[in-house]
């Protein structure tokens, strides 16, 4: 393996293109999980490893595409993640690829510090990622921003590549400041499929010199054939100081019917304390209220590797 990763950098550093980098960067987890969410408590491990490729052209337009390899098991059963490409000149950009729509973009999610090896604060039945109407088709999104002076916006587009259903469009504004020792963000998106749902989303985050950080998020949907005031709200809070980090977050959906989520609420806690040398410890619980009576919950607890 070390001597295909070295014959391969050779190969990129003699091709003769000017101004290109070629990383490659890798990350693991070991630790077990257990939880109603699952039959029984189970080991768990994970490996990523992404490849990372840039360069600029002679006329100043930076250019990349990057590649995430993710297995379960041995390599022999790898398995291609998502593959972004972009382009940038100056302010202006362009993603496309398993990239962000533009509702997504602009909002920030409400796990605000800490980790966990199952994502346990992020897959509770009250989380909402943002992420809209993305990936309703084969998840290849383009995606053109603009950012200057604290302001960024972004359009976006995801197509049915069949053609039977419309395209969906996201569009986004976003504005960061920092004052008085904090950061504060603002998001606004808007995503559309016709036909189908339009959604209407806000986020607000500040993030505080003492390590304190806050975040709240809250979604619109009209879903066609369905509600028309169909709900998400979702808060956070976090905490990081030296080498820990905790964050605890809640949400709630009320009538949405994307995805058949209908009423559901939870919530999830991630604590994570750095060892160094790319080496640090993972806590996580999630909660989730399916609004039918039906609970249910998680853990995970474990060790990550960055390389």
């Amino acid at each position: 393996m070390k001597t295909l990763l070295l014959a391969s950098t050779a190969l990129v550093a003699t091709a003769g293109i000017a101004a290109a980098e070629v990383s490659i960067s890798g990350y693991a987890e070991i630790g077990i999980i257990g939880g109603d969410k699952y039959a029984t408590d189970q080991w768990h491990t994970d490996i990523d490893v992404t490849f990372a490729m840039t360069g600029e052209s002679d006329g100043g337009l930076a250019f990349g595409a990057s590649v995430d390899l993710d297995e379960n098991g041995a390599f022999g059963n790898t398995t291609q993640g998502g593959e972004t490409y972009f382009l940038s000149y100056g302010g202006l950009r362009l993603d496309m690829g398993d990239t962000d729509g533009a509702l997504d973009a602009v909002m920030k999610e409400v796990n605000l510090a800490g980790a966990s090896i199952a994502d346990d604060e992020t897959s509770h039945a009250g989380f909402n990622a943002n992420s809209g109407l993305d990936g309703q088709f084969d998840g290849q999104i383009a995606r053109v921003s603009y950012s200057a002076a604290g302001f960024a916006a972004h359009m976006s587009a995801e197509i049915d590549d069949t053609g039977a259903q419309d395209p969906i469009w996201g569009l986004g504004v976003r504005y960061s400041t920092d004052f008085g020792g904090a950061s504060l963000g603002i998001g606004v998106g808007f995503q559309t499929q016709e036909d189908i749902a339009d959604l209407v989303g806000v986020s607000l985050d500040v993030a505080m010199a003492n390590g304190f950080s806050a975040g709240i998020n809250y979604t619109q949907a009209d879903i066609e054939g369905g509600p028309d005031d169909a709900t998400h709200m979702g808060i956070g809070v976090g905490y990081t100081m030296n080498a820990l980090s905790i964050g605890v977050n809640y949400g709630e959906y009320d009538d949405w019917a994307v995805g058949g989520i209908g009423d559901s609420s939870g919530w999830g806690l991630a604590a994570t304390y750095d060892l160094g040398g790319g080496l640090a410890a993972h806590l996580g619980y999630g909660y989730s209220d399916d609004g039918n009576d039906n609970t249910s919950d998680s853990y995970s607890l474990g060790l990550s590797m960055s390389f």
